[in-house]
């Protein structure tokens, strides 16, 4: 049996991740003093409830190589004679390192993907494993369609200001010349290459982000069958379920999902995110 092992920053919801048997590994948010576990000890909701109010600002810590040997030996007591485990970008986090660490004590193989993304970047990438060792697959054969997903995800997001990215330097110099106090809203999305998050443009208004967005997904995914998507979320729930009617409607995918995005990306991206994350499987 093939277990499949991701970390919290996957943001893949809780009914998809029992009925697929997929182990998380929380992340640690470092907080006023206090460590909490993403989505064990500090939900979403309650995370993005403190964020604006709360005057200290939060941290993530990567999860212990520790956490991840527990993970795999859960896996292995539940019957897994191989794991594959997959962590968000290396480029963002030192999970990948903690989950190497890890895999060199494991008594089973174990295949390690850097999945060069976080949230449902990542979420799919595991998602696409799950199902296809739950089909039989084998681990080669599933690693090779996680790849393939890969190479045709496209995620575009939308930040409700500058003011958390600010804090955070993902953005590197490509937004340095504007000042976070600046009422603009930038849009990023995800290089599936290089693991980092990348700029698309900036615009002023809650609803230019939202159609900007859509544009963007519309224009960047695969033309092709069987659709893929996923609405991201954080704290802005009522945006993110106009959208998703939206793309219901418009683009017909066959799996649509909306799911909140925990502090991992939060506490770059801030309350009122919305993004976009999806495939298709196949070409016209």
């Amino acid at each position: 049996m093939i277990k499949i092992v991701s970390d919290s920053s996957c943001d893949i919801l809780p009914e998809q991740i029992q009925e697929l048997g997929i182990i998380i590994v929380p992340t640690h948010i470092i907080w006023d003093n206090k460590s909490y576990l993403d989505r064990v000890t500090m939900s979403a909701e309650e995370f993005y409830r403190r964020l604006p109010i709360d005057p200290a600002i939060p941290t993530s810590s990567q999860p212990s190589a520790s956490q991840f040997q527990a993970a795999f030996e859960e896996a292995v007591a539940q019957g897994a004679d191989e794991i594959i485990c997959l962590t968000v970008s290396s480029v963002l986090s030192g999970t990948y390192n903690s989950a190497e660490i890890a895999a060199k004590t494991c008594p089973v193989p174990v295949h390690l993907v850097d999945s060069r993304a976080v949230s449902m970047h990542l979420g799919w990438q595991a998602i696409e494993a799950a199902r296809a060792v739950k089909l039989g697959e084998s681990a080669q054969k599933a690693l090779e369609k996680v790849d393939a997903i890969r190479q045709k995800l496209v995620f575009s997001i939308g930040l409700p200001s500058l003011v958390y990215v600010a804090r955070s330097g993902r953005l590197g110099p490509a937004f340095k010349w504007i000042s976070s106090k600046v009422s603009v809203r930038p849009l990023v999305t995800i290089n599936a290459t290089t693991g980092k998050i990348d700029p698309i443009g900036v615009v002023r208004t809650k609803k230019a982000m939202l159609e900007k967005i859509y544009k963007h997904f519309k224009s960047n995914v695969e033309n092709g069958l069987r659709l893929h998507v996923a609405i991201i979320q954080g704290a802005a729930e009522e945006e993110a379920r106009l959208m998703a009617e939206r793309i219901r409607q418009e683009l017909k995918p066959v799996e649509l999902l909306v799911t909140s995005t925990g502090p991992v990306l939060g506490l770059h991206t801030g309350p009122g995110t919305v993004g976009i994350c999806g495939y298709c499987e196949e070409k016209y």
